[in-house]
């Protein structure tokens, strides 16, 4: 894959791209402290679908910088995105995981359909389970001074996700983690991200987000992992209620990180909402 630096609103992003430069553009948007890699074998495999697949490192996580004035709003992460879309081909899709989503919602909402036409929400609604957010700041906050090994974050994740088979130290853990100057090895983002934040809040105050979803006119696709404990019925309902153009796609064996926990089906659903949008995307 292509690696790209990219410009954000007064940062540098970091990027792996895959397919030809002339295609439709699709971009990755990871969710909270994940990292453009959390995409790697969904964007090969879209990449070779005639999209030009671009995952991006928000600000704060993975190679991008980290926001110099600690402002990780989901309004800061929507301004980058502003200014990513300005660089890449237009029209372009979005596809946005839990905070990705939001983030994804706010930009396809302010830039319109010329230049968002289509959005990807995965296992993101607009009023998350509690207990789930929870579960996963807590998990988030669980080691403050990293781990002492790969070997020992490795049992860590496959404790916070039960549903997985064991997968141990993969090439994908190395890269959502960053090895300190005292040998331990901490998640690749900067610890400000969670500052303020509240374990079970369903959606930053403030966000717009509700406001932004209203507006969407472009189609608009929910991948949802039927084992999330932060996406259930109620939620799906409500985001069809103000979405009426809404298509779900469920990924039966999957939970909140259902783009990882099964990456054939997740590709499987995106591509076959680009078919049903490919007049848009050209």
């Amino acid at each position: 894959m292509e690696t790209l630096s990219l410009a954000g609103a007064g940062v540098r992003l970091a990027a792996s791209a895959a397919g030809s430069a002339g295609d439709p553009v699709v971009l990755l948007l990871h969710g909270g402290g994940q990292t453009r890699h959390s995409w790697g074998a969904a964007t090969r495999a879209l990449g070779r679908s005639r999209t030009r697949c671009v995952a991006l490192d928000l600000r704060g996580h993975g190679d991008s910088d980290w926001a110099p004035d600690g402002d990780y709003s989901v309004a800061a992460f929507a301004a980058d995105v502003v200014e990513v879309q300005q660089q890449l081909a237009l029209p372009v899709v979005l596809v946005g995981a839990s905070l990705g989503g939001m983030v994804g919602a706010l930009v396809a909402a302010q830039l319109g359909p010329e230049r968002v036409c289509g959005l990807v929400l995965v296992d993101v609604v607009l009023r998350a389970r509690p207990e789930g957010v929870r579960r996963i700041v807590d998990f988030m906050t669980g080691a403050p001074d990293g781990f002492d090994s790969l070997e020992a974050a490795a049992e860590a994740i496959a404790s916070y996700l039960p549903h997985r088979p064991q997968r141990g130290v993969t090439p994908g853990l190395r890269n959502n983690l960053r090895r300190r100057s005292d040998g331990r090895w901490v998640w690749h983002w900067d610890p400000k991200f969670l500052a303020g934040r509240v374990p079970g809040e369903a959606r930053p105050p403030g966000s717009g987000l509700e406001d932004a979803v209203r507006r969407l006119t472009i189609p608009v696709a929910l991948v949802r992992g039927r084992l999330s404990d932060i996406v259930d019925d109620e939620g799906v309902e409500e985001l069809r209620t103000l979405v009426p153009q809404l298509r779900v796609y469920d990924v039966a064996g999957a939970a909140h990180t259902a783009a990882a926990d099964d990456n054939d089906a997740f590709v499987e659903a995106v591509r076959d909402y680009l078919g049903t949008i490919g007049a848009c995307i050209g």
